[in-house]
């Protein structure tokens, strides 16, 4: 088995858990056979004092298909 690694971003207004499920979900619709995940970084936007935006840098396991 071989595995490739993608990255990609996911926000959220609620929370960096949400942010992380986003991301996942959405790259499921176009990504196949992703394995596991792995969040590297926490970002977020702040206005007026208050956290307005999660961000998540994810990084996607997926395995490769084999056409042999």
């Amino acid at each position: 088995m071989v595995q490739k690694i993608s990255e990609v971003v996911g926000t959220s207004n609620e929370s960096f858990a949400k942010a992380a499920e986003n991301a996942v979900t959405t790259a499921a619709k176009t990504v196949r056979n992703i394995r596991w995940f792995r969040v590297t970084e926490f970002e977020g936007a702040v206005k007026d004092q208050r956290i307005t935006e999660y961000h998540v840098t994810v990084r996607l396991y997926f395995d490769l298909e084999s056409h042999a």
